[in-house]
């Protein structure tokens, strides 16, 4: 490239980094905001926790695989349109979700009773489906993108500063919801009607303060919906005008040193798809990747999950205070996540891998202390040693996905992504399922769920020491065959 043409590159690499960590983060505002709706809907339909809890279970599995599918489909679509479309719909979907009520009393004629309840969750089942397809069109083009724009030997280090969008989407759609919910809605404490309801649905043993709530935000849970979809709507606009596919189309070369052989028959289905199979499907790096994320997984999500509820069962902490830990950990989540990347470009020169095992090993530390601190240990510390072990979880998060970019070159990097993200949606058949078996068995407690913790990250850092040797990335052994 020519003077003049890096600093163009420059520029459009971080405008096309920073354009899809903030696409990416509005993905959450709209998939992230109907656990915040539920306690509302809870209040004035009388939904229960077991309905939500099944309906929640289908579309996790049903997000997994749109990641799979889009992840295949990210190698041969346009990044931006990709993006674009599934944000797009995901608003629609949420506005939709909106007026949900009023679309279902429409239809039964009534605005409460059996009858509304049933239709009202079938209605929200098919828009939850809906929205989980759509959904999964956010981090396939995404990782497509920057690979197109980002070398592999920078990778690391910029694929970690994008991941921090995982965290910073949820945590802004955490504040903005629990904000909405709170501040929105109509007052209808007056209304003797309403109070019947809401007292029968929320059950003899709620709070007064839960029922003063539900009676003074009355349809704030439509609100959780409506302004992430405007926002959402934003952000269509936004990837629109600062994406671009890829550095050919705003008259830039392509990056040097990342070409291959079957490049020249790009346009040529047939084989692209001997690519996909070849080095992709066959390859035993990305099953071995889908593993250690898998087992990556499972702690991520038992800490998230069961973690609250482990520190006010056995650690006697008070609601407010165990709540900050899924805070906190993402904040120490986002600051191990930078450090990993720049750590695998600096000292292991790209080897993502190495730094993968040395982050299971401090969460194996961290955890185990965590497990047999005392109960009588301070809250803060506790808070701590968790953070610490999210600190060192959210590397492998980051650069799992890094490794097999690399490995199987930006041509096949969104088709590895998706099995891997399949793969790891997996994990919350034993997080979720099995680890609230265990805990429910006197046997076991919770001390058994995180010492099974801790013998899955182990198996997480056996899995990743077997790529320990493994070359930073297959451009190299591309360009041989090439020869």
């Amino acid at each position: 490239m020519t003077l003049e043409q890096t600093k163009r590159f420059k520029y459009w690499q971080w405008r096309t980094i920073i354009g899809t960590m903030v696409g990416y983060a509005i993905f959450y505002f709209v998939r992230k905001n109907f656990s915040f709706a539920i306690p509302g809907l809870t209040a004035e339909y009388g939904i229960s926790k077991t309905t939500f809890g099944a309906i929640i279970a289908v579309v996790s599995l049903i997000y997994g695989i749109s990641k799979l599918v889009n992840g295949f489909l990210a190698d041969w679509i346009n990044g931006r349109w990709h993006m674009v479309t599934g944000l797009a719909v995901s608003a629609v979907a949420n506005l939709l979700f909106g007026a949900g009520a009023i679309v279902c009393a429409w239809y039964v004629g009534a605005d409460y009773g059996e009858r509304f309840t049933y239709v009202l969750v079938a209605f929200f089942t098919v828009l939850l489906i809906v929205n989980n397809i759509f959904q999964g069109c956010g981090f396939p083009p995404c990782n497509r993108l920057i690979t197109h724009w980002v070398p592999p030997h920078e990778l690391a280090t910029k694929m970690s500063i994008w991941n921090t969008s995982h965290s910073i989407g949820a945590f802004i759609a955490a504040l903005l919801c629990g904000y909405i919910m709170g501040h929105t809605g109509v007052d209808r404490s007056a209304d003797p009607e309403m109070v019947a309801r809401i007292t029968a649905n929320l059950g003899e043993g709620a709070s007064a303060e839960r029922l003063t709530n539900a009676l003074q935000h009355v349809g704030a849970w439509q609100w959780t919906f409506w302004i992430p979809a405007l926002i959402a709507v934003l952000g269509v606009i936004f990837i629109i005008v600062t994406l671009r596919d890829t550095p050919k189309s705003v008259g830039l070369p392509e990056l040097g040193g990342t070409g291959h052989k079957i490049e020249k028959s790009e346009d040529e289905r047939r084989d692209h798809r001997r690519f996909l199979i070849d080095r992709v499907i066959k390859n035993p790096i990305v099953w071995i990747l889908a593993l250690g994320d898998f087992f990556v997984y499972i702690v991520r999500m038992a800490v998230l999950d069961w973690g609250p509820s482990f520190l006010q069962e056995s650690r006697s902490l008070s609601p407010e205070m165990s709540a900050w830990t899924v805070a906190i950990f993402e904040v120490f989540g986002i600051i191990g996540m930078l450090a990993s990347g720049v750590i695998s470009d600096r000292l292991f020169k790209g080897r993502a891998q190495r730094t993968c095992v040395f982050c299971m090993l401090g969460v194996i530390v961290f955890i185990s202390i965590f497990c047999f601190l005392p109960a009588s240990t301070s809250p803060v510390v506790l808070l701590f040693v968790l953070a610490c072990a999210g600190f060192f979880l959210y590397g492998p998060q980051a650069l799992i996905g890094v490794i097999a970019s690399n490995q199987v070159t930006r041509r096949g990097a969104s088709s590895a992504n998706g099995i891997i993200g399949f793969v790891s949606y997996l994990s919350p058949i034993i997080s979720g399922f099995v680890f609230g078996k265990i805990a429910d068995n006197p046997a076991f407690g919770w001390e058994g769920v995180f010492r099974i913790m801790i013998l899955i990250a182990l198996l997480g850092l056996v899995t990743m020491a077997t790529l320990w040797n493994t070359k930073a990335d297959g451009y190299e052994h591309e360009s041989a065959d090439a020869k």
